[in-house]
């Protein structure tokens, strides 16, 4: 008499079933998350010029002129370290807008110089 054993396991149907369920749910929370990231990134880059524009206007307060460079700001600590830009990851592509006028100084403000649009349409570069 042969038994036959039954193997606990489970068959190829149920498993590409458990798998299009998942491709399901992904498709459905994959661009979310990709807005929120976004999102989210936009938030720092906010809060970055925020940041910056203040520590600009607390120099010229203090100096009677702007600094000539964003790195002013660290030397005379108004600032710990030049953020990052969080859309292109580097500090170095901040770009200085230089005063109108015959204003002391070289930074006035400070603009992203990330390419692309925002999620409101607003391009980065006229924050």
């Amino acid at each position: 008499m042969a038994k036959h054993r039954h193997n606990p396991g489970f068959t190829l149907i149920e498993l590409l079933v458990v798998m299009a369920i998942i491709a399901t749910l992904l498709s459905l929370t994959m661009p979310r998350y990709f807005h929120s990231v976004d999102k989210s990134k936009e938030v720092a880059l906010r809060a970055d010029l925020s940041g910056m524009r203040d520590a600009i206007d607390k120099y010229f307060g203090d100096h009677a002129k702007y600094p000539d460079t964003l790195d002013d700001l660290v030397v005379k600590k108004y600032l710990r370290s030049i953020p990052p830009d969080p859309l292109t990851g580097s500090n170095q592509t901040w770009v200085p807008v230089p005063p109108e006028g015959s204003a002391k100084g070289r930074v006035y403000d400070v603009k992203s110089g990330a390419p692309g649009a925002a999620i409101d349409g607003t391009s980065y570069a006229e924050w």
